[in-house]
């Protein structure tokens, strides 16, 4: 049974499913356009399907709306969504609105919008969720009212800037590589706006998974402060990666405003070639001494913000323990650990297997070694054989994948569990931080 009125808000990430039952992507955003004197009516929903591609999907081929899923008929059209005039993205241009409320009692602003099913496939704006302006004190919210699209007129004018702070709580649970997408899917000076508005750490996490250019694009429009700000949040490698986009004098001058722990390890990995295992590789892997035990180690591994491949694997050294450490002793995976006693030193469940590269291996090399032996983590040493850094998988992949490999797609859609052959040619990105090797 489909539901007669939806929240978009809630319906954002909502499975789509054909009628055979096999899930084709995920809701994004719904699509209406606005009429003289009635509601805006809903054309469609903007879907994602597998390989990051927005689609559209029009309302008539909905079938249902219910917990959380919709379910459609007939096959999606892969064309890539483009929006024509006329046509307004709720999640993305609607909420966050300001509106004035007929009745005099103020103004407020859009937190979500309830779409209802008039007729089978005709759906249209029905309520509006709002907030108004908090009354004293700097801190909660304001209260809420619902109210009708009639009971309400916008307040902005055209290319008045609009609140994102809804839009951003609205993308609060996104991953990463969800939120950069999204991010990357709005107009640019929405776009802007958002990044703006987002915590330096929210930032930083979706800036890691654009393209370089995006990333260029939207630390230009911070000033160096903010700027140096969210490079302090992102993984050393990364933000190497993006200062080496930048003009040398930008890139030194944030360099100058980070922090200088941060801004030591990003000089560092500035220093070798990009097309080595040192250019590669991040230099904020778990390090421990000998003496230190399971216990300890698993502990360690438990942090949520530590990316699964740096949490598989613990690197042993003699001190000091920041790169560039002590000699390098080995490895221990988490594996090896989780069959021992938590008390149980590491000096003895080294994998005496696992030779370390040397941080002039060449990227072509590390790649080879990863898939020869199954490792989604390497070991970089230098010539003094202390530990500098690891090279993990995915830094491998994101130096093997094309450029647009987040914005390319197959021609077919298939369900998300479907694991049948698919191809895709994999080479080296040649100028992958073309200025490292001249700083």
């Amino acid at each position: 049974m489909s539901a007669t009125r939806v929240f978009v808000a809630r319906l954002n990430g909502a499975a789509v499913f054909d009628p055979a039952g096999d899930r084709v992507g995920r809701v994004r955003d719904a699509l209406v356009v606005y009429r003289k004197t009635e509601p805006p009516r809903v054309v469609g929903l903007i879907v994602e399907v597998p390989g990051k591609r927005r689609v559209f999907l029009s309302i008539g081929r909905v079938t249902s709306i219910a917990a959380g899923q919709v379910i459609a008929t007939g096959e999606i059209n892969l064309r890539r969504f483009e929006q024509r005039g006329g046509e307004v993205r709720v999640m993305a241009e609607l909420i966050g609105r300001k509106v004035v409320l007929r009745n005099g009692s103020g103004e407020a602003t859009i937190e979500d919008v309830a779409i209802e099913e008039e007729a089978p496939g005709e759906w249209s704006v029905g309520q509006l969720f709002l907030r108004r302006p908090r009354t004293s004190g700097p801190f909660g919210k304001g209260p809420s009212v619902f109210a009708t699209w009639s009971e309400v007129r916008e307040k902005q004018s055209d290319g008045e800037a609009q609140s994102a702070e809804q839009l951003i709580a609205s993308y609060s649970e996104l991953l990463p590589a969800d939120l950069a997408n999204t991010l990357l899917d709005l107009p640019e000076e929405r776009r802007l706006e958002v990044a703006e508005e987002l915590p330096d750490n929210r930032l930083a996490d979706a800036l890691e998974e654009m393209p370089e250019n995006e990333q260029v694009s939207i630390l230009a429009h911070l000033d160096d402060t903010r700027a140096a700000d969210v490079l302090d949040q992102m993984q050393p490698d990364d933000a190497a990666d993006l200062i080496a986009q930048l003009s040398d004098e930008r890139g030194e001058a944030l360099l100058r405003l980070m922090q200088p722990e941060e801004a030591d390890n990003v000089r560092f990995l500035l220093s070798y070639d990009p097309e080595t295992a040192g250019g590669l590789m991040t230099t904020e892997p778990i390090i421990l001494s000998a003496d230190a035990t399971v216990a300890e180690a698993l502990a360690l591994i438990r942090r949520h913000e530590l990316a699964p491949a740096l949490g598989a694997a613990v690197c042993v050294t003699l001190p000091p323990y920041e790169p560039p450490t002590g000699r390098f002793l080995g490895m221990v995976h988490f594996q090896r650990m989780l069959r021992y006693p938590p008390m149980e030193r590491l000096g003895t469940l080294l994998d005496q297997s696992l030779e370390p590269v040397k941080a002039e291996t060449s990227a072509a090399e590390v790649s080879r070694i990863l898939a020869s032996y199954n490792l989604v983590s390497v070991p970089v040493v230098d010539d003094n054989h202390r530990l500098v850094g690891v090279v993990t998988i995915d830094d491998v992949l994101d130096y093997l994948l094309p450029d647009d490999w987040r914005s390319s797609s197959g021609d077919e859609v298939k369900p998300y569990g479907d694991t049948s052959t698919a191809a895709i040619t994999l080479k080296p990105r040649p100028g992958r931080r073309t200025r490292r090797a001249s700083r």
